[in-house]
């Protein structure tokens, strides 16, 4: 069972995540989903969304997702693919686990913005340090 309330506080503390204006929306077993405001800090030189902005945001998903079956769980590598640009409004992350696997998870995290319009799709695999929850009950 998800502690939702338990994983919301356990991600204040990715101070690089918070600070960004990333938060969590909801959490579910497998499943989560953040959100960002666009303001214009996390706008590049060409005025579209920085990138890395819609890294964090998915990163975020997939942490809140993975670990929300209570083993802290680590992102081993990642892979975003950018379809298309957004400059304001705001932008939500939806990340569903596509394998539960005890040790090596992988999820899926598809980035859109307002009008439900894809703009990145992030894909990851994580590791499940055995015997170290993620949260205290």
């Amino acid at each position: 069972m998800v502690n939702e309330q338990a994983l919301k506080e356990f991600f204040l503390h990715d101070e690089f995540a918070r600070c960004s204006g990333i938060e969590i929306v909801a959490i579910g077993e497998g499943t989560a989903r953040t959100q960002v405001h666009i303001e214009p800090r996390h706008l590049n030189a060409g005025g579209s969304v920085q990138g890395g902005l819609l890294f964090t945001l998915a990163d975020l998903a997939f942490a809140a997702a993975t670990n929300s079956h209570g083993t802290l769980t680590v992102t081993t590598a990642a892979n975003i693919t950018f379809v298309r640009g957004a400059s304001s409004g705001v932008i939500t992350a939806e990340a569903r686990e596509l394998v539960d696997h005890r040790r090596l998870p992988f999820c899926e995290v598809k980035i859109t913005d307002e009008q439900g319009q894809l703009l990145a799709i992030f894909t990851a695999n994580g590791y499940r340090k055995e015997g170290v929850a993620a949260i205290k009950e």
